[in-house]
């Protein structure tokens, strides 16, 4: 249980998280690392950070209308999918023994950081209007969003990387997409840890606020950031996660 210094610490990790993950980044790399420092074990840790990032759902959309008027696409549907996708991995997470996705995530991570390079070379060598090409979207998005809820961590860029290159290629209506996407992923994952299992709240809450007010600045300095720069970025981050996770099981 988090004591008042750890929970000033969360709030403040919470912050970096949320900018960084709304801005298109990997908010567990700071997020669950965060947990893990103020002594949170591992397991508990990956639940407070599933259940927290219910925060950045409103602090991104909020700030992300433009984008996401911009994309003129109706989200229904495929939020309804991550939604339940999402679901289907917390209770897997629940029901069996960590180990599979916890494996494969830092070369699911690296692979989503490695497309986000390519993004712009493989776009413009695949047409969008393939109907072949679109049928991949929604199996996609429901794969990834069944390991964030399992795990998470590198959830959000492997969804960025998915929709440049088959929905929008465009970072930031992409970026706004995938909030949103993450935003029903974790509610899902979010009300079945809830219902299913105690939580450490003390844990949840502080990061939760940061996570928020970070995530209101992200799709502004997303915004403000060069595409080109901002997918560097992203795909530094995701591959310095990689490693970490990969480090970690060592």
């Amino acid at each position: 249980m988090p004591g008042p210094g750890e929970a000033v610490a969360l709030i403040a990790a919470g912050v970096v998280a949320g900018a960084v993950g709304a801005a298109g980044g990997v908010t567990s790399l700071v997020s669950y690392s965060a947990l893990l420092g103020v002594g949170v074990p591992p397991l508990q840790a990956n639940v407070c950070n599933l259940v927290a990032g219910v925060a950045c759902w409103p602090g991104s959309a909020s700030t992300s209308r433009r984008e996401l008027a911009a994309t003129n696409r109706s989200l229904t549907g495929i939020l309804a999918l991550a939604g339940c996708a999402a679901a289907v991995g917390s209770v897997t997470l629940l029901v069996t023994p960590p180990g599979v996705f916890v494996r494969l995530a830092p070369f699911l991570v690296a692979l989503a950081s490695l497309a986000m390079l390519v993004q712009p070379w493989l776009t413009a060598r695949t047409p969008r209007e393939s109907g072949r090409l679109r049928l991949l979207t929604w199996p996609l998005i429901g794969l990834v969003s069944i390991y964030s809820g399992y795990f998470g961590a590198g959830s959000g860029i492997m969804l960025l990387a998915a929709l440049l290159v088959l929905v929008d290629n465009r970072v930031p209506e992409a970026n706004a997409i995938k909030n949103m996407l993450l935003g029903a992923a974790t509610l899902a994952s979010a009300v079945v840890f809830v219902v299913a299992g105690p939580v450490d709240w003390t844990a949840v809450v502080p990061l939760a606020a940061g996570l928020f007010a970070g995530s209101a600045a992200g799709p502004v300095i997303a915004r403000r950031v060069s595409p080109r720069a901002l997918r560097w970025a992203v795909a530094s981050l995701g591959l310095g996660l990689a490693v970490a996770l990969w480090w970690r099981q060592g």
